[in-house]
């Protein structure tokens, strides 16, 4: 365990609290609990932050979601384990978190459409800007 650089929570109280807001908001969406917690583990796997994965991991196992969904979900491409819209969340995720790779590309934009409403497109769009805003500050200050 490393020792916490800056409290960045009390140091820049409002700006944390606009994160946690936003978490908040997105809690209440319509796209379920449940998926916001895998999409937030896999940018947490990607991002390698342990605080987080230890976060997302206990409450997808709290909240029922199968201990083989859950150790598969880094290789969710090849597992049978996660539904198309699933499949197309966390793709979509990956890109997202791989940007200055992948440059979000269409043949992963579109079929969001055939299981998201657009707000839900904004809303997941949201959830791994914010995973990823959460990773780095618990990597980079040391959570």
């Amino acid at each position: 365990m490393h020792t916490l650089r800056l409290p960045y929570s009390t140091l820049s109280p409002q700006a944390y609290q606009g994160l946690i807001d936003c978490k908040n908001a997105l809690q209440e969406s319509s796209l379920g609990k449940d998926l916001l917690e895998l999409i937030y583990l896999r940018i947490s796997q990607m991002n390698g932050c342990a605080f987080c994965l230890d976060l997302h991991t206990s409450s997808l196992r709290k909240s029922g979601v199968s201990n083989k969904k859950i150790d598969t979900l880094a290789g969710w491409r090849v597992s049978n384990h996660f539904s198309p819209k699933e499949q197309v969340a966390l793709a979509w995720a990956e890109s997202l978190v791989n940007i200055h790779h992948s440059y979000a590309p269409d043949h992963l934009f579109n079929p969001l459409k055939q299981h998201f409403t657009d707000t839900e497109i904004s809303d997941l769009t949201i959830a791994v800007s914010l995973m990823s805003a959460f990773n780095r500050l618990a990597i980079g200050l040391r959570q």
